[in-house]
């Protein structure tokens, strides 16, 4: 029975999980037997804010054990967000609220991006950054929205 509501809420949970859709992706490390290592630019829509997109770039490795699902990324990415409707929210913000989160190596290791709101300057900011079960990486990006109001381009 508790096994039964333990999956039922993770069922539950499956729609509020952020998915990144892959933008693009270039290589750059050959390697002979599996996939080569590579830089993934991918984009994410805010759950909770709507209007806004992040566009994710980050390393991914190759080989076999990066074919498999295996190896462990490296922690460097790079962010940018951006205002692509009008901005317009889902409930409460709150600081250090996790906007998107991916497993980096097979079982330690996330990059994880989380959203500030700097009401004094009317700005959303995103801050990406990797961390590990027992030590994270201080390498980190961080980008920033104003909120304004959204003015479509008349053609």
């Amino acid at each position: 029975m508790r096994m039964a509501k333990g999956l039922l809420g993770l069922l539950m949970a499956l729609p509020l999980l952020v998915s990144a859709e892959e933008i693009g992706q270039v290589s750059t490390v050959f390697k002979f037997v599996g996939p080569n290592d590579r830089i993934v630019v991918e984009a994410f829509d805010d759950p909770k804010v709507e209007g806004v997109t992040c566009y994710l770039s980050r390393a991914k490795t190759g080989g076999v054990k990066g074919g498999l699902g295996l190896a462990e990324d490296r922690a460097e990415a790079s962010i940018a967000c951006r205002q692509v409707g009008p901005i317009k929210f889902k409930g409460e913000l709150k600081d250090g609220d996790e906007v998107f989160k991916e497993r980096t190596s097979l079982v330690f290791k996330t990059m994880q991006v989380v959203r500030f709101l700097d009401k004094k300057r009317n700005t959303l900011v995103y801050l990406v950054y990797s961390d590990r079960l027992i030590e994270g990486s201080p390498q980190n990006a961080v980008t920033a929205i104003p909120i304004l109001p959204w003015v479509p381009v008349q053609q």
